[in-house]
């Protein structure tokens, strides 16, 4: 090889090395100079809800809120229409009112004419009893002087044991209707009463179903139904959203975590007021074979995993709304 050629690929060589610096220097420069930017985590803003439901169907007569509404707690919300109810409450209080008349009756007994009539049958009882008992007494002492035959002095002795038999009869009619109903028939007519009530009570808690009042303090934040459309058992007639109790979620995966643990404290930025709030996290719980994991390697010898986590603001913040958006750096 002449020097010619020698001189020409050192050059090559020194042009290709200094290319190498120099880009090497550049990306080193890049790397300390501008860094690396913080990988941020995004959650919004969730409230507590209850739904509004009847026990019973109905059309719904009468709203009485809007969404967007802020009702207290015994603030009327709906009033549904059910008359099926309402004759259910006329068949129980007819059935309440039968009983009732029933344990009365049963409490009092039988009437002063039906004791009356016993003691008439029981005195002419005693007054058969009375001539059976002379009859029989004149034909025993004819039979002992031997005018009449035992034939008759029997048969009169048979009358008069069936008149003593009957007369016994009588009085036990009389002590009966004296002392009214049996003690089991006076249990049974008060448990019947006490069950027509029970009824009466249980149509009364459904009839408080169609006025249809809040449980919790809040924002009325949805209403399904409208005006004169029916509703079924259970169904949710509006939604209030409890704007006490607020909290952010976020998704975190586990190599992200350090900070976040039960009970720590971390600041998350929220956009829609400029303004960073300080949370407390209070619930941490890893999102299942459903959430996206990430593999650390290209050989995937293990995989991130992606946690829930949820934290409360440690102070009130004002006009923070469900739905807003939390950042975490």
């Amino acid at each position: 090889m002449s020097n010619q050629a020698k001189e020409q690929h050192k050059n090559i060589l020194f042009a290709i090395l200094g290319f190498s610096v120099v880009v090497i220097i550049v990306a080193l420069i890049g790397f300390f100079a501008l860094g690396r930017d913080p990988e941020l985590i995004q959650g919004q803003v969730e409230v507590s809800e209850y739904r509004v439901s009847s026990k019973v169907p109905g059309r719904i007569l009468e709203i009485r809120v809007k969404e967007g509404d802020y009702v207290k707690v015994g603030d009327t919300l709906a009033i549904l229409d059910a008359p099926e109810v309402r004759a259910k409450m006329e068949q129980a209080q007819s059935a309440e009112n039968a009983a009732a008349a029933l344990e009365l009756k049963a409490q009092n007994g039988a009437r002063q004419e039906q004791i009356q009539g016993a003691y008439q049958v029981w005195q002419q009882a005693k007054a058969g009893l009375e001539i059976a008992e002379k009859s029989y007494q004149r034909i025993q002492r004819l039979f002992d002087e031997g005018v009449i035959s035992a034939q008759k002095r029997d048969e009169v002795y048979a009358n008069y044991k069936a008149m003593e038999a009957q007369c016994k009869a009588a009085e036990s009619q009389y002590q009966m209707a004296q002392n009214g109903a049996r003690r089991e028939d006076k249990l049974a007519a008060a448990a019947q009463v006490g069950r027509a009530r029970g009824a009466v009570q249980e149509v009364n808690s459904y009839i408080h179903e169609t006025v249809q009042i809040a449980q919790m303090e809040g924002e009325v934040s949805s209403i399904y139904p409208k005006v004169g459309e029916l509703v079924g058992t259970g169904s949710p007639i509006m939604t209030i959203s409890m704007m006490q109790d607020m909290w952010g979620t976020f998704n975190v995966r586990e190599d992200q975590l350090n900070g976040m643990e039960v009970g720590k404290t971390f600041k998350a930025f929220v956009p829609a007021f400029n303004k960073e709030v300080e949370m407390k996290v209070y619930y941490m719980k890893d999102q299942g074979s459903f959430a996206v994991w990430k593999a650390t390697k290209a050989n995937g010898q293990y995989d991130l995993k992606t946690f829930e986590v949820r934290a409360r603001p440690t102070e009130n913040f004002d006009g923070l709304r469900p739905g807003m958006s939390l950042i975490v750096k």
